[in-house]
Formats: structure tokens, C-alpha cells, sequence
């Protein structure tokens, strides 16, 4: 039996005034289960409230940043009924808040895939840095499941996350990403480290109390436009999506407990080319 210890979720460090957050599941592409989900909300808590701390930066440990929600881990909670999927989106879309609602500025450093909920993950920081192999999307209407933070129109605009959302387009590569505002620079894979702790230190050079300010003005430019009640209302459409009897949605939940989450995904794609 081995004694070693399982390494942590997220690691943390910090950088003079810049502390930065790795999450640290790299086996499994970074995907958010519960516990990452709650490491992090517990490390952006401590960021808020730590006047040693000016910014943060979120990044991924290995090849993605982040690919999504964990859907293996999904599966083994079973079928849930509206009441359970209402807390379990709700609670999802809390736990970004968080990050947008921290006082210091979040910078989300990208590589690979940074897909569905990682894509949430990404637009609830305040700023992004991406490697040029980065690939954005949600590709939840293809299976028969709703977004669980909709986060992208306010940041793309409307007609903008219609295409996006509407055709399940997830391999948006990063220049495209930068073209329509998802993010703010993109830089050479092995550049991106570097980048992000370079912006980080350059907004950390000002009066961090003004900084912090700033952000909630910022951010209740949104609030006043009506953007906690659009985020409400979209947990309780998607309660409907996720408890509507839908057979590709339900196929697809089917092959992920029976067969496992690549096969899932193989069927989906399948289905998606015209093949199954």
C-alpha cells in the first residue's frame, strides 16, 4: 500500500503581489469536478481578502487548461430531478460569480482546450492570456444540454454567442477568439507563462485599492444592464432543457455510465458528422 500523498487540486503560490493558481488535474484535462470546483472557490476567497495580493492568475496544469465540467462525474450522480439540477446549476454559476465578484483582478492564462465550462471558467476572469493552440466553444447543444453560465453574450455581444452557441462550434482557435473579443492576447505557446505574469505585475505597479474600485465599477456596469437576472433566468431554462426527455441527450448519458465518457464523445461526434 502506498503512503504518498495525492497532490493537491490546485496549487498555490505567490509571485510578490501576483498569486497564482494552478489547477492541477492534468490527467483529466483540468475538467471541473467538485473538488477543484470548491479548491478554487476557497483560493479566490483567501486572494479577495489578502492585501499581499494585488492580482491572480488561474492557469491549468499540462496540455489544456481546461476542457469542461466533468461529465464522468456527472454520470455517477445519476438521473436528477428539477430540484436537483436547479441547486446543481445554480451552485455552478455562484461558484463563477465568485471569481468575477473577487476584488482583485483575475487573469485566466490559456492553452489547448479550453471548452464549455472551462470557456465559463475563462470569460469569468477579467482577462484573458492565450497561447496561440488555444481552442474556445461550447459544443452542450450538441449532446441536448444547456450552457450552465451564460457569460458569453455579455462579453461577445448577442448575435455573436447566437452563432456560436446555436451551431455547438467548439474548436474557435485563439486569433479567431481575439477578433471578437473572447480574450485580450495571444502569444506563442511557450511565451505564455511569461505574458500573463508580465500583465499581472504591470496592473499590480498601481494603487491597488483603486484597482479593486475600479473592477466593481466595471462589473455593476453589467449589474445595472441586468446581468445577474439574465444569468438567473438562464439556470431556469436550462432546468427545463436538462429535464426535458430528450433521446440524444439521454443516449448520450446512457453510453458515458455504460461504456465510459471517450465513448460517449465518439457517438456524439459520430452522430454530429452524419454517421450514427
Amino acid at each position: 500500500m502506498s503512503d504518498a500523498t495525492p497532490e493537491p487540486v490546485l496549487l498555490v503560490e505567490d509571485i510578490g503581489p501576483v498569486r497564482r493558481l494552478t489547477m492541477n488535474r492534468p490527467q483529466a484535462l483540468n475538467a471541473l469536478d467538485h473538488d477543484l470546483t470548491e479548491a478554487i472557490s476557497a483560493a479566490i476567497g483567501a486572494a479577495g481578502t489578502d492585501d499581499a495580493v494585488s492580482v491572480v492568475i488561474l492557469r491549468g496544469a499540462g496540455r489544456a487548461f481546461c476542457s469542461g465540467y466533468d461529465l464522468t462525474e456527472d454520470a455517477d450522480e445519476g438521473e436528477l430531478d428539477a430540484r436537483g439540477w436547479q441547486e446543481s446549476l445554480a451552485a455552478g454559476t455562484a461558484k463563477m460569480l465568485e471569481i468575477l465578484d473577487c476584488p482583485k483582478p483575475v487573469i485566466a492564462s490559456v492553452q489547448s482546450y479550453c471548452l464549455a465550462g472551462g470557456t465559463d471558467l475563462m470569460l469569468a476572469c477579467d482577462l484573458a492570456v492565450v497561447a496561440d493552440d488555444a481552442k474556445f466553444g461550447y459544443v452542450d447543444i450538441r449532446f441536448g444540454s444547456g450552457v450552465v453560465s451564460m457569460l458569453l453574450p455579455w462579453v461577445v455581444g448577442v448575435r455573436k454567442a447566437k452563432e456560436l452557441l446555436f451551431t455547438g462550434e467548439d474548436r474557435i482557435a485563439a486569433d479567431e477568439a481575439l477578433r471578437i473579443g473572447l480574450v485580450n492576447r495571444v502569444v506563442p505557446r511557450d511565451e505564455l507563462d511569461g505574458a500573463t505574469l508580465a500583465l499581472a505585475e504591470e496592473i499590480a505597479k498601481n494603487e491597488s485599492f483603486v484597482v479593486q474600485m475600479t473592477k466593481r465599477a466595471l462589473n455593476r456596469a453589467w449589474d445595472v444592464a441586468g446581468f445577474r437576472a439574465a444569468l438567473a433566468a438562464n439556470t431556469e431554462l436550462d432546468v427545463i432543457i436538462e429535464t426535458t426527455n430528450l433521446p440524444t441527450r439521454d443516449e448520450f448519458r446512457r453510453i458515458t455510465a455504460a461504456d465510459g465518457l471517450k465513448a460517449a464523445i465518439a457517438w456524439r461526434d459520430a452522430k454530429f458528422r452524419g454517421e450514427g
